[in-house]
């Protein structure tokens, strides 16, 4: 094993509580052990049950009560290969995704959405289903029909919900981006897919500033209707809520569109298991991104076990997951004009979030910048709503941290029982901060802070954490049920009881493979050559996730140490950036804002050279003396060979616009190479400066 990747392998951060015995993982395990006369003991058990026998996945439909019209024949029909993209999942069975979330037709609130002025307004399941009727009956008075494609340009709001909903009732493909992509971004996306409605905002407001998108919206709506598109409905403003004064070829404001309905009853179109429910989208970092298709059954199936089992959201429950490009806060640091990020609508935590109304929980939509006003006002909003599980990012925590913001200071939080931090690497250091941060003074049960991976790939997550099992700081305590995760080295040989980095991989089929990727000749889902390299090149037959991760042999937790193809290399010495940035942030968080680790090997190069950029809280601080201790402690944390051989300081570091650190682009131009940002980037700008670093050399201190 090698210790350096565990911070505190003996020392849970969290316990399960005293009922753990009533946790609903633990209800499960007793109902399956009846159901067919086995003895599993724990959630090791459970898990190993649930990715050697297909019939868990009947398992769950019947333990989490999926609505449909029409019984599967078997559970899975496999290909002549039993390859994870070849599985036909419940065939012959039909059901309705949105039938499934609007099971509920009470007054019970569903959704409550807020904006940064604190205004929140409820809807009771019932009005949700009121409004996703009188959506539904417009569209198909329209021409809507099964397979046709429904795009989105909006925020995190009502309208988003009962749009999602009411395309997917009709059997319709939704899909959507949220208003700060630019219209470039917006194009390379829908273009490929030919909506026939777009859904389009023409005005946000996000850090209290009101941004007008005509001009985009014109831009983007002039070209699509070049490519098929028959509408498109512009939203109205969200601080006045008066209809667009734009007049656009082909457009027609969203109260005029309502109102083209019948006022038919809402129907729910009964469809295969593998039906297309929604088109969602690689980062495109360097290029066009790929649209990957996903399927209604497994995005319901996978997402409601996982919120449902992994994150413990049950119908008392409100879940609030910070959906927002300035989830990576970086958008703060940007000089004007800056960006507008809004609900990120396009993001696979959306997704997420929106599947949870099938529990019957209550969801948060909010709209808007979580540091405006202030960081403690939107943590004193999340106490008085009283959400009891929270979705937030490492870099949001690294600000509360960095800041010296302590959420004991601004609310109980007396509901909240559940933190699940993902997107990023969440650090040892910043997770034993938060799990303390968060519980300082509390009586009774500690709130859970866990760390959970996943993927837009896959739309649902890998690994997380159950109630059942401690959490050890920094680590990912357990693999989701039903998800056979891996550790692969090189050769394709397990590695993960050695404790050693390597390729994380899926070596059997899951309800959530998607379908394959959107082929624009077609217009259909096609798991064709561009799907299989993208995913089953590496290992034939066995998904290739791209991170790079190390089992802990103790615990059985994970640790994801950045991704495997930004993986530094000196000296033939393999490491992940996230092993640095846990060293920053443990002693340097408050003089470092940010930072990006990357492997440079030029042409000329006969090794890999470590290069960390750091952004500094104070512009113009780093000194020789700041960078001896850096080099002190990540040689003493870590190892002599994690001491990069420069250390930088920048002004920026790049983004996407789900608020990943763009490692692989910053490596490329640092070795020469010129990528082409796409409009997944959100600060595209931030790379000019990388390029000075592909001649620059300066002493090692």
């Amino acid at each position: 094993m090698s210790p350096r990747h565990f911070a505190s392998s003996e020392h849970p951060i969290w316990k399960p509580s005293a009922n753990a015995p009533f946790a609903s993982t633990e209800i499960l395990r007793h109902s399956i052990n009846r159901k067919h006369g086995l003895c599993l003991k724990d959630y090791f058990d459970l898990h190993e049950y649930s990715v050697n026998n297909y019939s868990f996945w009947s398992d769950i439909w019947q333990e989490l009560g999926i609505v449909y019209s029409t019984p599967s024949e078997q559970t899975v029909s496999l290909g002549s290969l039993q390859d994870l993209h070849q599985a036909s999942w419940f065939p012959g069975s039909r059901l309705n995704y949105a039938e499934n979330l609007l099971r509920r037709n009470d007054d019970a609130i569903a959704c409550t959405t807020i904006n940064e002025a604190q205004v929140s307004t409820d809807y009771t399941y019932k009005e949700l289903r009121n409004l996703v009727a009188e959506m539904s009956a417009a569209l198909r008075v329209n021409g809507l029909s099964v397979g046709d494609r429904v795009a989105a340009v909006v925020s995190n709001s009502i309208t988003a919900i009962v749009l999602a909903l009411a395309t997917t009732s009709t059997g319709a493909i939704y899909t959507s981006t949220a208003p700060d992509m630019g219209a470039k971004g917006i194009l390379d996306r829908y273009t490929q897919v030919h909506p026939k409605f777009l859904f389009i905002e023409t005005e946000t407001t996000y850090a209290g500033t009101i941004n007008k998108l005509d001009a985009k919206v014109k831009e983007v709506v002039q070209a699509l209707v070049k490519s098929g598109l028959k509408l498109a409905v512009l939203l109205p403003s969200r601080a006045s809520g008066l209809a667009s004064p734009l007049r656009i070829h082909n457009s027609v404001p969203l109260d005029k569109f309502l109102a083209t309905g019948d006022g038919r009853p809402l129907v729910f179109e009964q469809l295969p298991f593998n039906h297309p429910l929604v088109i969602l989208y690689s980062s495109g970092t360097s290029g066009t991104p790929k649209c990957i298709v996903h399927s209604a059954g497994g995005i319901l199936l996978q997402l409601k076990q996982q919120m449902f089992y992994g994150f413990d959201v049950g119908p008392q429950d409100t879940f609030f997951q910070y959906t927002t490009a300035s989830i990576s806060s970086s958008f703060l640091f940007l000089p004007p004009p800056t960006l507008t990020p809004d609900g990120q609508t396009g993001w696979m935590m959306w997704m997420l979030h929106l599947t949870t109304l099938s529990i019957g929980a209550r969801i948060i939509a909010y709209d808007g910048s979580p540091f405006h006003p202030t960081v403690p006002a939107f943590l004193k909003m999340i106490n008085q709503q009283s959400v009891s599980v929270l979705g937030l990012s490492p870099r949001f925590m690294s600000e509360l941290q960095g800041k010296g913001i302590h959420p004991v200071d601004i609310g109980k939080f007396e509901a909240l029982h559940t933190i699940a931090v993902g997107g990023a690497i969440f650090t040892a250091p910043l997770h034993e901060w938060a799990q303390k941060a968060f519980n300082q003074g509390k009586t009774g049960n500690p709130i859970r802070v866990f760390i959970g991976v996943g993927g837009t790939d896959i739309c649902s997550g890998f690994a997380g954490s159950v109630k059942t099992l401690p959490i050890y700081a920094g680590e990912i305590t357990c693999r989701h049920l039903g998800i056979k995760l891996e550790v692969f080295d090189a050769s394709g040989k397990n590695i993960e009881h050695t404790g050693e980095a390597g390729e994380m991989v899926v070596t059997r089929p899951h309800v959530s493979v998607p379908l394959g990727f959107w082929d624009a000749k077609s217009q259909k889902a096609v798991p064709g050559t561009k799907f299989i390299e993208a995913y089953f090149n590496m290992f034939p037959g066995v998904w290739r996730q791209g991170d790079f991760i190390v089992t802990n042999p103790k615990t059985k937790g994970l640790l994801v140490l950045g991704r495997s193809d930004g993986v530094l290399n000196p000296k033939g010495i393999r490491f992940g950036s996230g092993e640095i940035y846990s060293i920053l942030e443990l002693g340097f968080g408050s003089v470092v804002e940010d930072s990006i680790c990357v492997g440079q090997r030029r042409p000329q190069d006969s090794d890999e050279t470590v290069l960390l950029f750091l952004r500094m809280r104070t512009p113009g601080s780093l000194n020789n003396n700041l960078i001896r201790r850096m080099n002190d402690a990540i040689r003493t944390g870590l190892s002599p060979r994690h001491v990069p051989n420069y250390i930088f300081e920048v002004k920026q570091i790049p983004y996407t616009t789900n608020g990943k650190k763009i490692e692989i682009a910053v490596k490329q131009i640092v070795s020469g190479q010129k990528p082409k940002p796409s409009g997944a980037v959100a600060n595209p700008e931030a790379f000019k400066e990388y390029y000075q670093y592909y001649t620059t050399v300066k002493p090692k201190l």
